[in-house]
């Protein structure tokens, strides 16, 4: 975080106790969440868009479906986990928020579910914030849930700096990941049906919305 994130950072503080519970969670249990600035901003691009349904593909303990519901109060959220103790603390979690009527969580792996799991096909905002060497495989199977006109949201973009390295300085159990991010980057960024921004906040957020057709 730079000095102009520690800036913002003051102005956001948390007076949600769950949330700050959870946030104590994730660093103690090395759960990966969308850091604070990141998620301000993606915060603020879902009021600007206000969409009515997201689709969450990586739920992890469910920081980032309550946090978006707690924020828009039209919105309902399906979220999906594969791991199974994550799960059972995101089902927790979005229990003990209050938010299960808006929030629907489900257990399993997102790229072997069946279309018919999914409440709806015309979702306004589809959420990637899984495993990062899978963007591309994520993005081509959900992408067609999400209506015309509706916004794709991928996080962890920039893997903390990992993108800019030389592949020899990469660790190699983190090459492919890395080499597989960078493409989608590549393809999403010159896709003819997306107009698409790269947004260094955060982790880096890339945003894609969908052309109408």
């Amino acid at each position: 975080m730079n000095e102009y994130e520690d800036y913002i950072a003051g102005f956001s503080e948390l007076s949600n106790p769950l949330l700050q519970e959870m946030e104590q969670y994730a660093a103690l249990n090395h759960v990966p969440i969308m850091d604070r600035s990141g998620m301000e901003t993606f915060i603020g691009l879902l009021r600007i868009q206000q969409p009515k349904q997201i689709l969450e593909i990586g739920s992890a303990i469910g920081y980032s479906a309550i946090r978006m519901v707690e924020a828009l109060q039209n919105t309902s959220v399906v979220t999906i986990e594969r791991d199974a103790d994550r799960y059972v603390s995101a089902v927790d979690y979005i229990r003990r928020s209050g938010f299960e009527d808006r929030i629907t969580i489900i257990e399993g792996d997102a790229l072997d579910l069946d279309d018919e799991v999914l409440n709806t096909t015309g979702y306004d905002a589809l959420f990637i914030d899984a495993a990062k060497g899978q963007y591309k495989r994520f993005f081509e199977k959900y992408s067609r849930h999400v209506a015309p006109g509706g916004v794709i949201y991928c996080d962890n973009m920039f893997m903390h700096g990992a993108i800019l390295l030389e592949d020899e300085d990469i660790p190699k159990r983190n090459r492919t990941m890395i080499r597989n991010l960078k493409a989608f980057t590549a393809w999403i960024m010159q896709h003819p049906a997306y107009e698409t921004s790269l947004l260094p906040v955060g982790d880096g957020i890339l945003i894609a919305v969908k052309r109408e057709e």
